[in-house]
């Protein structure tokens, strides 16, 4: 399988400031895993392409952003004491920061071409790493995003090649926001988002009700998990809702967000995902693609707060996986003092393989298990998709 991966080192240059959970570092740091796994061109005998983005055109922005928040963005991004905050920027978690516009633009270039290299046949899947801002709306910042790539990246694939059939896939420990509501009332395009409950966590939104409106109706998906769902919950959600409504759907293409934030480890979340989980999850996905569109997969990152450990870890190896590659197991000892020293640590890693233990007791187990049970069959019980009504 061909595969690319869209990234250059100025996307690091997304930066809110000192403190901010949102740490560039991990993108380099997953791209510095695979290469040392060999799994990059130039570093292994079936290593990826590494293709630099170019900015996404406010042209582009805009098929989803309004250009008065592309306007909010550049003036913010020129002097940042000037950030508005009725566009979502200055607030604690979407601050300004010099060349703001420029960076994000580059991000979404980065996924537009990613889905563009895929959907015309050039290689057969895609990366994008810093990727996956689901939460930037049409009209403002939010949730550590600024501009919402997946979404101006779909917009654009739809427009340029009419009656094409997306399945977007999003397994960020956060609900797919911004990504539901561009394609809320569209039957072109299923959003299906697998994220720990709105009660529990930001933005508080992902009900199984919300289903998509007029033409969209069924075209939304949400699987609100409970705190200390790990593996099995996400293996379940994948097999009773996830494989069957994109099968149902018979989508063109897969666009995958892999956020990396369902780990136990993550501070901002409440899942328990592990490693060894999330490749799982992402083998299962590409396996879907394989059997549904032809192989035809761009995923992309997302969220992810443990930046030196967990994070590259999952990304690099999502890589392998969407190689057709095994991930390797071992951490390579150059990599984890990389690692190390990016986060200033001077102790020995936590773990020195790919694989993490499952940190649950049995009770938090039995809550996972009941809860997600619960919200499978809400998920299932209100979709018309599966139901066979969309």
């Amino acid at each position: 399988m061909t595969v690319a991966v869209c990234y250059a080192p100025e996307l690091a240059a997304y930066r809110f400031g000192g403190g901010h959970p949102m740490r560039p570092e991990r993108y380099a740091l997953a791209i510095d895993l695979a290469r040392a796994w060999g799994l990059l061109e130039g570093s292994g005998t079936r290593g990826a392409a590494v293709w630099a983005p170019e900015p996404a055109s406010d042209d582009d922005l805009a098929l989803f952003h309004s250009r008065d928040l592309i306007a909010a963005v550049k003036e913010a991004g020129s002097n940042p004491l000037a950030a508005d905050a009725r566009y979502g920027i200055g607030e604690g978690d979407t601050p300004a920061f010099l060349g703001m516009h420029e960076v994000s633009a580059r991000i979404v270039g980065a996924t537009c071409a990613a889905v563009d290299g895929v959907a015309g046949g050039r290689v057969g899947r895609t990366f994008s790493p810093a990727g996956g801002l689901h939460h930037a709306h049409a009209c403002a910042c939010a949730g550590f995003c600024v501009y919402n790539d997946c979404a101006v990246a779909i917009a654009r694939l739809t427009r340029e090649h009419p009656g094409t059939r997306v399945a977007y896939v999003d397994v960020d420990a956060h609900h797919g926001d911004g990504v539901q509501e561009a394609f809320y009332e569209r039957a072109d395009v299923l959003t299906l988002s697998v994220h720990e409950s709105g009660r529990y966590l930001y933005p508080g939104t992902g009900g199984a009700r919300d289903v998509g409106e007029g033409p969209g109706r069924g075209y939304a998906l949400n699987v609100p998990l409970p705190p200390y769902s790990g593996p099995e919950q996400y293996v379940a959600v994948f097999d009773e809702v996830m494989a069957p409504a994109v099968r149902a759907f018979r989508p063109d293409i897969i666009i995958a967000q892999l956020g990396g934030d369902s780990h136990h480890a993550d501070p901002l979340t409440h899942l328990c995902q592990t490693v060894g989980g999330h490749v799982t999850l992402t083998r299962s996905i590409a396996a879907l693609a394989d059997e549904v569109c032809s192989g035809r997969l761009a995923a992309c990152g997302g969220g992810g707060y443990e930046p030196f450990s967990v994070v590259p870890r999952m990304w690099a190896a999502a890589i392998a996986v969407l190689l057709g590659e095994a991930v390797p197991d071992e951490l390579p000892q150059a990599w984890l003092e990389r690692s190390n020293a990016a986060a200033g640590w001077d102790r020995a890693p936590a773990t020195r393989t790919l694989e993490d233990e499952d940190p649950r007791d049995a009770e938090q187990l039995e809550l996972a298990r009941r809860g997600t049970r619960v919200a499978i069959e809400a998920a299932r019980a209100a979709s018309p998709l599966l139901a066979g009504g969309a």
